[in-house]
Parts: structure tokens; C-alpha cells; sequence
């Protein structure tokens, strides 16, 4: 009891704090404090308590757990389309980017985890289940779906050993995981260390997000204004990149071989950091006047009517709009992924899907899948400039090196698809039976 008055008195000083920050201008602070106030109070909706209206509610912090939680909401939604979605965030990131998507009945933020809140909350809709994706512990809301006997099921979920749940004082927190009704996890250790404490309800599948990047990639579409640019050249994608990155990259563009361009698509999209690399990359073109050129809409796919006889005149262009990353992977012979030189490498699923070797900075252990493929040599961590200039080099001219590294991702990928189908069979067994 005194734990949770603890944690819950910690839950109240961060809403305060962001409360706080929101005042003082933070931009992201005041879409988490306005975003929550425009719900308004948890009343039930009307008919939502009925027999023949059920609710299973799908938790996500932000984007990228959203991502991992959608081929379980399509899924659901195909075999099981008599059950609503509710779909919330913790963080404006994913909720202002998500909150029309068309297979959640309704998308919100989630309220603060105080007890009051999460009684309100399981008593607004006729919940039938609730998945919580990854790292989502909130534990007044677990103690109140537990309350109401309403099974909870974690998907994604991943811990190791230094996790706060096995430290000298995680006892509490332990015990709050029993209240979980199965465990879908990523890997052998998160379930052996679950197991190690007497929670056996726990199932290996691999990361979802798995799914959801092969489909990206079973459907991607043509892109006629980058095919256009490429004309025929091997073509270095450059993901997500932080000014670090861009810094190591200036120095071997300086250098790029004839046959080769690269697309770089930095995290920050802003017209001043598009500055920056325009005076770092003064010969770079940016994809929205690559669009202009051709009088078409960027963001979408354009008809294949672009002349490709075209020569091109640049070797760099700058993706300055977003939504297409994960599909321009198909034009790459390899890719650099950014944020290793900062807190944390970002996603690499989407170029490993297409079979693109992978090179990122040193910070990237954190990630189950970088660890694997840097193993398996199909991902390459880099330290410096004179790092990333050899394994780029090798790259571009040994053919059988390259063609390893391609395989080794391409196996991988396969060996990682199906977590969804093991976790709508894993519920289907708990909630049918």
C-alpha cells in the first residue's frame, strides 16, 4: 500500500511537472496537457456497456509501440470484427500522428495512471481484453483491470537483467506483473527471467514489429520522382539522422564515387536544420523541389509517367517531408541509420525488410535486432568518420561482402516474422476457451 501511494504521488509530480513545462512553452508539454483536457471527463459513451458492444482497449507510449501494435489490431479487426478498438497513447509523438487511424474506433490519450482515472476507465466501456505494448507498466490501471477481471496481455515486451523489476527493491513491482494474464515476449531472456520468478505464462514470439515492416514491404510503391534522380546509380539511403551523423557523412560525400547518390532523411525536418545541411551540403537538392521540377504532389505515389532518360545533375538528395522512409528503402544498396552518436540508434527493421545491409553508430545495444545483425555481419557499427569511410567503401566494391551482408538480413527477416499469428492464437486460446 505504501508502494502505491509512493508511485501514484510520483505519477501525480510528473503530470505537474509537464503541467509546469506547458506553461513555460514547452511545445510537446502543452499538446500532453491540452490533448487530455479536450477529453473532457471518462463517462461511459452511450450503449458502450451493452452485451453487444465490446471493447479491447490497445496501450501505446508513442509511434514506434503503435507500430508494433498494429498487426495485432489488424488482425483482430479481420478475424474478429465484432470487438470496438480503443486505441491510447501516453505521448503526443504517436496520438497527434495516430489519432484518425481507421481501425481504432476511437483514439485518445490515456489519463494520468492515478487510482481514480483507472477505476473511471475500466468502467467506461464493456472491456472484454486490453494489450499493452513493450514497456507500458502502469500499475494503478493494471490493478484496476485485475479489479474488474479483465484480462491483460503484454505483446513486444522485452526486459533484461538490470530492469527495475529485478533489482533488491523491485519486489512490488514484481508482484503487480501477476496480474498480467500472458506475457508475449521478444526473447528467451525477457521469458527466462519472468519464469525465474514464478510467472510461467509467458510465450517467445518475437517482435511484432517484424510483421508490420514486411508488410510495408510487400506492398511498397514506385516513387517515379526518386526513380528519376537514382537513373540507374547505386543509391546509399542515410535514415533518421541527427547533426552527427550528417557531419560524418559530409566528410566521405565529399568523396562519393561516380555511379553512386545518397538520400539522406534527417529526423529534424525543420527549415532551420534543412539550413544547416544545405550549408554543410551546398550541392544537395531537396525532394520537395525534385517534385516541383515534375509539377507533382510530394507524399504521395505518382503516376509512372516521369521520363527516366532524364541525367540527373545531383548525387544528394534531402527527403525534407515525411511518410515515405520506410518504403524508399527499396532503392538502396545499403543504409546508414542515425542516432548512434546520440541516445539511441532508430529503427532498422524497415531497411533490413528490403535486404539492405545496415550501418549506424556506437550506441545501439539496446536493440535486440542490432545486437543480432551486427553478430550475423549484416549491421555494422561505426566509431568515426575513418569507420564508416571503410565499411562504406567495402560496400560499394566488394560484391560478395555486400551480398552477405544482404543475405544475413534477409534471413533474419524471416526468421522474426509470425509473432502476431502466435499472439491472436495465444488469445483466441484464453479468451475463447
Amino acid at each position: 500500500m505504501i508502494v502505491r501511494l509512493v508511485y501514484t504521488l510520483g505519477v501525480r509530480l510528473y503530470a505537474l511537472g509537464v503541467r509546469l513545462a506547458a506553461l513555460f512553452g514547452n511545445a510537446k508539454a502543452k499538446l500532453w496537457v491540452e490533448g487530455r483536457k479536450s477529453q473532457g471527463s471518462l463517462r461511459p459513451v452511450e450503449g458502450s456497456k451493452g452485451p453487444t458492444d465490446q471493447w479491447i482497449w490497445f496501450h501505446a507510449a508513442s509511434l514506434g509501440e503503435f507500430e508494433q501494435g498494429r498487426p495485432v489490431i489488424e488482425a483482430l479487426k479481420q478475424s474478429h470484427p465484432e470487438f470496438k478498438i480503443l486505441l491510447s497513447f501516453f505521448s503526443p509523438s504517436g496520438y497527434e500522428i495516430r489519432k484518425n487511424y481507421p481501425l481504432a474506433d476511437e483514439v485518445v490519450y490515456l489519463p494520468t495512471d492515478t487510482p481514480q482515472h483507472a477505476r473511471q476507465w475500466v468502467q467506461s466501456r464493456h472491456f472484454v481484453a486490453a494489450f499493452f505494448i513493450k514497456y507500458e507498466f502502469w500499475f494503478n490501471y493494471m490493478q484496476a483491470l485485475e479489479r474488474a477481471d479483465i484480462p491483460l496481455f503484454y505483446i513486444s515486451l522485452i526486459l533484461k537483467p538490470d530492469s527495475y523489476f529485478f533489482r533488491w527493491y523491485g519486489s512490488w513491482f514484481r508482484k503487480q506483473l501477476r496480474s498480467v494474464r500472458h506475457f508475449f515476449v521478444q526473447d528467451e531472456v525477457t521469458a527466462q527471467l519472468l519464469k525465474a520468478h514464478g510467472m510461467d505464462n509467458v510465450t517467445v514470439c518475437g517482435d511484432t514489429r517484424f510483421d508490420r515492416v514486411a508488410a510495408i514491404a510487400e506492398q511498397a510503391k514506385p516513387f517515379p520522382e526518386i526513380e528519376r534522380f537514382v537513373a540507374g546509380r547505386q543509391c546509399i539511403i542515410a535514415g533518421s539522422t541527427w547533426p552527427p551523423d550528417e557531419k560524418l557523412l559530409a566528410a566521405f560525400l565529399s568523396t562519393l564515387p561516380e555511379g553512386y547518390c545518397m538520400l539522406i532523411a534527417p529526423h529534424d525536418i525543420s527549415a532551420a536544420h534543412l539550413a544547416q545541411i544545405k550549408a554543410m551540403l551546398p550541392e544537395a537538392q531537396l525532394y520537395t523541389d525534385l517534385c516541383a521540377e515534375v509539377s507533382r504532389p510530394c507524399h504521395t505515389e505518382a503516376q509512372p509517367s516521369v521520363s527516366m532518360g532524364v541525367k540527373p545533375t545531383k548525387n544528394i538528395l534531402v527527403i525534407n517531408t515525411i511518410g515515405i522512409l520506410s518504403q524508399l528503402y527499396q532503392y538502396a544498396r545499403f543504409v546508414y541509420i542515425g542516432g548512434g552518436f546520440g541516445v539511441n540508434i532508430h529503427n532498422i527493421q524497415e531497411p533490413v525488410t528490403f535486404g539492405c545491409p545496415v550501418v549506424f553508430g556506437p550506441r545501439y545495444k539496446s536493440f535486440k535486432e542490432a545486437v543480432d545483425l551486427v553478430a550475423l555481419q549484416g549491421a555494422f557499427p561505426v566509431h568515426d568518420a575513418d569507420e564508416l569511410r571503410s565499411v562504406f567503401d567495402r560496400l560499394m566494391s566488394d560484391d560478395g561482402f555486400h551480398d552477405a551482408a544482404s543475405k544475413a538480413c534477409s534471413d533474419y527477416l524471416k526468421s522474426q516474422v509470425g509473432a502476431t499469428k502466435t499472439i491472436i492464437k495465444g488469445f483466441e486460446q484464453a479468451f475463447f476457451l
